[in-house]
């Protein structure tokens, strides 16, 4: 699915749109493209469309229901404060619910248990949290993440692990940035030859691609970077 999208548009704040046409926070609606992509909304949907085709289903509803699952706190969409917008919780929260695995412990993950503000601290940036009851409720959220610490794979172990990288995990590039977990979201690949590359929907070059460089020279290459959280699909 993701050799298919190569060439596809990256269309930025795909997710909010409906609030910059002055649609309300607590009336989120599900987005769904085939025709364009954030890095995240690209992850989203090639999994989504695995699991539609694992299980023989065909339908707009099935793919739908697919990215609603992975997409929001326990699967359910209550508004914009039930999505899940910090990606590393994106990753806890699929995972008790049988989504995918956590590889980032087996691989020598340590782990990052700075304080998650980035949203609340940067308000002006995120249209939905000029509603006062929204900012509050991101403000409880961050706060109950303080319990559940990141497990990331330093940049410099990286190299030593690309071995037990498969195609198709989930890669979460984490950073230094206070108050951020993450800054961008990909799927592992490998090539033919076996070379471990990045396969992603980048604000820089406009489309989803295939990198040139292998992941580990992608990693080093991100400024303020720390290294990557991993997460392995299940069949879900």
């Amino acid at each position: 699915m993701g050799e298919l999208a190569t060439g596809t548009p990256y269309l930025p704040f795909t997710l909010d749109s409906y609030l910059i046409a002055g649609g309300h926070p607590s009336r989120e609606p599900l987005t769904l493209s085939l025709t364009h992509f954030d890095c995240v909304t690209l992850v989203e949907a090639c999994l989504a469309v695995s699991r539609v085709a694992d299980h023989r289903r065909r339908t707009w509803q099935d793919w739908g229901a697919e990215i609603e699952r992975m997409r929001y706190r326990g699967g359910v969409r209550q508004g914009y404060a039930s999505r899940l917008h910090y990606f590393s919780e994106w990753i806890r929260d699929g995972e008790q619910r049988g989504l995918v695995n956590d590889v980032g412990p087996e691989l020598g993950a340590a782990e990052d248990a700075r304080p998650l503000r980035f949203m609340t601290g940067h308000r002006s940036k995120y249209p939905a949290l000029r509603n006062d009851d929204v900012f509050q409720e991101m403000i409880a959220i961050e706060r109950r993440l303080d319990r559940e610490p990141r497990r990331v794979v330093p940049t410099k172990r990286i190299p030593q692990v690309v071995s037990r990288i498969e195609t198709g995990d989930i890669l979460a590039f984490a950073t230094e940035i206070p108050g951020l977990d993450v800054t961008h979201t990909a799927l592992a690949y490998r090539d033919r030859k076996g070379v471990l590359r990045v396969l992603h929907a980048p604000l820089s070059g406009g489309v989803v691609e295939i990198t040139m460089t292998t992941l580990p020279e992608y990693v080093a290459a991100i400024r303020r970077s720390t290294g990557i959280l991993v997460a392995r699909p299940l069949r879900a």
